[in-house]
């Protein structure tokens, strides 16, 4: 593949209602769209997860657009590639900045899919047909309005309910949810919230039989997580402190997690996930999918490495109808009883709909070598 030209598009688009986590309250979401075209004229298309401020991690919107302008795209020039593998080694002279080198890569591995006339998911390596969704719930306002929300995504037929916690918005509410819903599948997500000081409060989870607590603890850590997911029957999800293979094989290691959340943004990519992916099946640690708020376009990134054997929990994969009014694909993705049919068509499989996408941007600007 010869890359003749990136087009870098921000946009901006309305939620249908605020998303809260322990971090934050999101009303909107930023992001940079990534379309790569090669000599033929072939577009993939890729997005970057990054929020506009630096709360899920170091990266924002502006950041990843400094990183991609100035440092990934001229690396994408260089030379043709041969396979979308190769951008792993391409970009690590660069440290971190993940979710920019993902954006791309992702857009890399849509147009390569394309150019070999199979889905994305079959270049991947995945062989499931349909893959199983959650949902992820905010912070309620109440935890009647709490349970309103839970009640309406499981009679939609949603697998699992994954509810924001945060101290003060824990135990309690876990147990009303838990209560009125006792044979849902529940998992909780403190993104960080918690110290080994709230040993307490997170062993009172063990009471409800969680599919899993996700990431309890500091962002970068992996060692305090070892202590706590020893004296925990519940499992520890890793989110935020797995940033490539290595992190996830010391994690494993050191027994800090019994489960692991895959983004692809926040490993770096297609590449790094599916590493992740294969050495988590070595060592019997299942995996799922998380979600960023994603578009259309993230969203069917995701659906193509859930059919990967080893993702065996329901994703974050929701409907693009719970995020947003109109999505920038076609079709919107969809879901049936909690299940999500994988297209069979080249690359991601859904139309990007170009004219969706010049509503929702703000800036954009061409690149060429």
């Amino acid at each position: 593949m010869k890359i003749k030209q990136v087009i870098l598009r921000h946009l901006q688009m309305e939620l249908k209602s605020p998303f809260a986590t322990s971090f934050g309250a999101f009303t909107t979401k930023e992001f940079i769209l990534v379309e790569v075209i090669d000599e033929d004229g072939v577009s993939g298309w890729g997005e970057s997860v990054a929020f506009h401020s630096p709360w899920y991690n170091e990266e924002t919107v502006k950041t990843n657009w400094h990183m991609l302008e100035d440092f990934l795209l001229p690396l994408v020039f260089q030379t043709p590639i041969k396979h979308p593998d190769e951008l792993r080694q391409r970009f690590s002279t660069i440290r971190k900045n993940n979710m920019a080198k993902s954006a791309i890569e992702g857009a890399v591995w849509d147009l390569f899919a394309k150019k070999q006339n199979i889905s994305l998911s079959k270049a991947l390596g995945g062989t499931k047909k349909e893959i199983e969704v959650g949902i992820s719930i905010g912070i309620q306002k109440s935890v009647d309005d709490l349970l309103r929300v839970v009640e309406r995504y499981v009679s939609e037929g949603y697998r699992r309910i994954k509810l924001k916690i945060k101290p003060g918005w824990d135990v309690d509410v876990v147990r009303e949810v838990h209560r009125r819903f006792p044979n849902v599948p529940l998992m909780a997500d403190a993104n960080s919230a918690y110290s080994l000081q709230d040993i307490d409060r997170l062993k009172a989870l063990d009471e409800f039989q969680l599919m899993m607590i996700e990431q309890p603890l500091a962002a970068d850590d992996i060692v305090d997580h070892a202590a706590l997911q020893s004296q925990l029957s519940t499992p520890i999800c890793l989110d935020e402190s797995i940033h490539s293979y290595e992190d996830a094989r010391k994690a494993i290691k050191l027994g800090s997690c019994r489960v692991i959340n895959i983004k692809i943004g926040r490993v770096g990519g297609l590449t790094e996930a599916k590493r992740i992916h294969d050495l988590c099946q070595e060592h019997n640690i299942p995996v799922w999918c998380g979600g960023m708020l994603e578009s259309g376009v993230g969203r069917a990134h995701n659906i193509a490495i859930t059919t990967l054997e080893n993702f065996v929990m329901p994703g974050d994969t929701a409907a693009s109808s719970y995020y947003w009014e109109k999505d920038i694909i076609q079709p919107e993705v969809v879901v049936h009883h909690g299940m999500i049919t994988v297209l069979d068509k080249p690359g991601i499989g859904y139309e990007v709909d170009r004219r969706q996408v010049d509503v929702y941007t703000v800036t954009e600007k061409t690149y060429r070598p």
